[in-house]
C-alpha cells in the first residue's frame, strides 16, 4: 500500500475538507428550511386567495337549471321540451350495482383509499400520458369531479384547481364516500340536456336506473369522459366501442368476471331514444326552437312557444318520404329527401328535413343549398308575363347559343313553335333561356327577390334553369305566393310566446311582403302551372282537385323537385344526395312528384275540394289551352307572337336557330295549338 494512502486507495481527509463539508450540509439545511418556510407561507398565501372567494357550500343540494321551452303544436298537443332534464334522486342501493361499479373502475379506480385527491392516480395518469403522447388519462377524483360540477366554473385556470382541492377536502371531511359518490351521479351530466344516472337511463334506455344491463351501464359510465361524442343515440358506434373500453376496465379492477364480460358483448347495443319529443316533428322543432330568441331576445324564465305544425300532416309527410325512398331510392340512387308543406300564407303544417332524425340532424328543408332546376322558370315566366306576354304568345323552340353555351331540352327533343303555356308545361329550356333574355337577367333575379328568394343568384345565362342555389323552404315560400293571390310570403312556424304564466311575450299579427305580383301575371302563372299538372311534366301528382305546379330537375340528375300547390296547401319535395352525386335520371316528375301525390292525397282527405284562389279583379282561372280574355282585349285568345323585326338579342337568337334539315330544307313549323284545341295526349317529359 502506498504512503498516504487509505485501503480504498483514497487520499484521507483533512479537516480543511471536513470542515467545508460540514458547512455545505449546514447551508443545504438552512436555506432548505428557508424555502420550506417561504413555499409554505406562499402556499397558504395561495389557499387564501382561493378561499377567500369560494361558492357558498350550501348550494351543494340546490338544482341548477335552464329555462324550459315547451313547443305546442296547432292543434293544442305538445310537440317538444327543451331544457336541463333531471330525473329521481337514487341512492346506491336503488341502483344496478353494475352502474357504479362501471364509475368507479372508469373514473377513479382508488375512490375509497384516498382522501379527495389521489397522489397516486396522479401520478399513473402523469406516466400514461407522458409515455403514450397524449392526454389519455386524467387525474381528477370523483370528489374533485362533483366539487367542479357543482361549485365551480368550467374555466381552467389555477384559481380555479385549487378552490377545486379545497372543496374536495371539505367534502371528504363532511361526508362518507357513499354519499359523495350518491351525490356525484345523480349531478354529473350525461348529454341532451340530461342529469344524473336516472334521467339519463330514462333518456337512453327507456328504464330506471335499476333496470339497466350490464353494457347499458357500461355505456353510461363511458359517456362521462366526453357525452357528446359517446352519446349512443348521436353515435351508436362510438358508444358501444367506449363501453367495452369501461367492461375491460371492470375485469381489471375486479368487478366482474371475463364470463360476464362476454356475456355483456352478447346484449344489444341500441339505444332507445327517449327524448321529451314525439316520433314526429323533429327537424321543425329545432327550427322553430332556433327563432325563438329572434323574436323575445333572452328571457329567464320558462316559456310556452304555440306553432303553426300539423301532427297529422307531419306523420304523413315523414312516413310517405321515407316509405317512396326506402322502396325506390336504392335503384335510383336517391338517399335523401326534404318536404315542406305551407298554407298560402306561410304557415308551416309540415317539414321534413331528412330521411332518418336520428341518423342526421341536418336539416335539408332549411340549410342545404341546392340547384332548383327547372322550378326557377317560374320567376323567369312570372317576368315575361309582367312584361306584357301571356300563356298563348308563340316561341320557337329549337337548338340555341348564347356566346359559348348551348342549353339544350330534356333528351334533345325540341318541339318548334310553342305556346308559352306548352313551354312551360313541358319544361322547354330554350324557350326559358329565350324569355330570360329577352326580358333581362337582372329582372328574373329581381322578381325571384321579390318573392322572397334572398340568396345570391348568378346573372349569366344558366340563371334561367335554376343555376343558382337556394333553399326548399324559401322555394315553397316563394310558390305560396300563386296561391296567395299575389300577395308574397314569408314563412313562419310561431304564433304566441308566452311565459309559464300566461304572460304574452310575442303574439304574431298579420305579416308579409305585401303584393309583389300583378294579378293578371299570377292568374298566367296560376294558367300554365295547371297546365304541368294536367298534362306536363307534372301531370303523376293529379290529385282530387284543382293543383298547379312545376317540376325541376337540375344538372346530371343531382336535385329533383316538385313545387306544388291547391288552394289549402303548398307544397315542395326534393330528392337528391347530401355528396352532390347523381341520381340515376330521377326528375322532378318522379320521386318528387310521387311523395307529392301521396302526402296531398292524404292529408287533404275530407277537406272539399276547392278552386285555386285569383287575386282580386282577375277573371276565373280557364281550363289549360281555353281562351285567356285580358282585361281591355278583344274577344278570343289573347295571342301574341314573338316578332322577328323586335329588336333585341332575342331576335338574333331566333334569326339564328330557323336552320334548315340535313337536306337544306326549314323543318316544318310544329302547327299552332289554338286556344280550343288543348293538346291531345302530349308525350310527356320529365324534366
Amino acid at each position: 500500500m502506498a504512503k498516504g494512502t487509505t485501503k480504498t486507495g483514497r487520499q484521507p481527509q483533512g479537516p480543511a475538507q471536513r470542515s467545508w463539508r460540514r458547512r455545505l450540509l449546514w447551508n443545504g439545511l438552512k436555506w432548505g428550511a428557508v424555502g420550506a418556510i417561504w413555499s409554505g407561507f406562499a402556499a397558504l398565501l395561495f389557499l387564501g386567495w382561493c378561499a377567500f372567494d369560494l361558492p357558498d357550500v350550501s348550494s351543494l343540494n340546490q338544482v341548477k337549471r335552464q329555462p324550459s321551452i315547451t313547443l305546442i303544436a296547432g292543434d293544442g298537443t305538445l310537440l317538444a321540451s327543451y331544457g336541463d332534464l333531471y330525473g329521481e334522486f337514487t341512492h346506491l342501493d336503488q341502483m344496478a350495482g353494475f352502474l357504479p361499479a362501471a364509475v368507479l373502475a372508469t373514473e377513479d379506480r382508488r375512490f375509497y383509499h384516498h382522501y379527495g385527491i389521489d397522489p397516486v392516480g396522479l401520478l399513473r395518469a402523469l406516466y400514461v400520458n407522458l409515455t403514450s403522447g397524449n392526454l389519455v388519462q386524467g387525474g381528477s377524483t370523483i370528489t374533485q369531479q362533483l366539487a367542479k360540477n357543482v361549485f365551480l366554473t368550467p374555466e381552467r385556470s389555477l384559481h380555479r384547481k385549487g378552490q377545486e382541492l379545497l372543496l374536495s377536502f371539505w367534502l371528504e371531511h363532511n361526508f362518507t364516500k357513499n354519499v359523495i359518490l350518491e351525490l356525484y351521479l345523480n349531478r354529473v351530466y350525461f348529454g341532451s340536456g340530461t342529469y344524473g344516472v336516472d334521467a339519463a337511463s330514462r333518456r337512453y334506455f327507456g328504464r330506471p336506473v335499476k333496470d339497466v344491463s350490464l353494457l347499458q351501464a357500461a355505456m353510461l359510465a363511458g359517456m362521462l369522459k366526453a357525452p357528446s361524442r359517446y352519446n349512443p343515440t348521436n353515435d351508436p358506434i362510438a358508444a358501444a366501442t367506449r363501453a367495452q373500453i369501461v367492461i375491460q376496465n371492470m375485469i381489471d379492477a375486479g368487478y366482474i368476471t371475463e364470463e360476464q364480460a362476454n356475456q355483456a358483448g352478447s346484449q344489444s347495443t341500441a339505444a332507445e331514444d327517449n327524448a321529451p319529443l314525439p316520433p314526429v316533428a323533429r327537424y321543425f322543432s329545432d327550427w322553430a326552437l332556433d327563432q325563438v330568441s329572434s323574436y323575445i331576445g333572452f328571457v329567464n324564465q320558462d316559456l310556452v312557444v304555440q306553432t303553426t305544425l300539423d301532427p297529422r300532416a307531419q306523420g304523413i309527410a315523414e312516413r310517405n318520404l321515407a316509405t317512396i325512398l326506402a322502396r325506390e331510392g336504392p335503384k335510383q340512387n336517391a338517399s335523401e329527401g326534404a318536404l315542406v308543406s305551407l298554407t298560402p300564407d306561410g304557415a308551416v303544417r309540415a317539414m321534413v328535413g331528412g330521411v332518418d332524425y336520428k341518423h342526421s340532424q341536418y336539416n335539408r328543408a332549411t340549410q342545404a343549398m341546392r340547384q332548383p332546376g327547372s322550378a326557377f322558370k317560374a320567376f323567369v315566366f312570372l317576368s315575361a308575363f309582367e312584361h306584357g306576354l301571356t300563356p298563348d304568345s308563340q316561341f320557337v323552340d329549337a337548338p340555341i347559343s348564347v356566346g359559348k353555351w348551348h342549353p339544350g331540352n330534356y333528351n334533345d327533343k325540341f318541339y318548334g313553335n310553342v305556346a308559352l303555356r306548352e313551354a312551360f308545361a313541358r319544361s322547354l329550356n330554350s324557350v326559358a333561356v329565350q324569355l330570360s333574355e329577352r326580358v333581362g337577367r337582372s329582372n328574373v333575379i329581381e322578381t325571384a327577390k321579390r318573392l322572397g328568394i334572398d340568396t345570391p343568384l348568378g346573372n349569366d345565362p344558366s340563371i334561367a334553369l335554376g343555376t343558382s342555389e337556394t333553399t326548399v323552404l324559401d322555394m315553397t315560400a316563394a310558390y305560396a305566393t300563386f296561391a296567395n293571390q299575389g300577395q308574397g310570403v314569408l314563412p313562419y312556424g310561431i304564433t304566441r310566446i308566452q311565459t309559464r304564466d300566461g304572460k304574452i311575450l310575442y303574439q304574431r299579427e298579420g305579416s308579409g311582403l305585401g303584393a309583389v305580383a300583378s294579378p293578371v301575371a299570377v292568374r298566367e302563372m296560376l294558367d300554365v302551372m295547371t297546365a304541368t299538372v294536367d298534362w306536363g311534366t307534372g301531370k303523376h301528382a293529379q290529385i282530387d282537385r284543382p293543383a298547379a305546379g312545376k317540376t325541376g330537375t337540375s344538372q346530371n340528375f343531382r336535385d329533383a323537385w316538385f313545387i306544388g300547390l291547391t288552394a289549402q296547401l303548398v307544397t315542395g319535395v326534393w330528392v337528391g344526395n347530401d355528396d352532390n352525386k347523381p341520381m340515376n335520371k330521377v326528375t322532378g316528375g318522379s320521386l318528387p312528384v310521387d311523395i307529392w301525390h301521396d302526402y296531398m292525397m292524404e292529408a287533404l282527405a275530407g277537406v272539399p275540394a276547392a278552386p285555386l284562389p285569383l287575386p282580386s279583379g282577375a277573371g276565373p282561372l280557364l281550363a289549360a289551352g281555353e281562351p285567356l280574355q285580358l282585361p281591355g282585349a278583344a274577344t278570343g285568345p289573347a295571342t301574341t307572337t314573338a316578332s322577328a323585326d323586335e329588336p333585341g338579342l332575342l331576335d338574333r337568337m331566333i334569326s339564328s336557330i330557323l336552320g334548315g334539315d340535313e337536306s337544306g330544307s326549314a323543318a316544318p313549323a310544329k302547327p299552332k295549338t289554338t286556344p280550343a284545341q288543348k293538346p291531345q295526349k302530349p308525350e310527356r317529359t320529365t324534366h
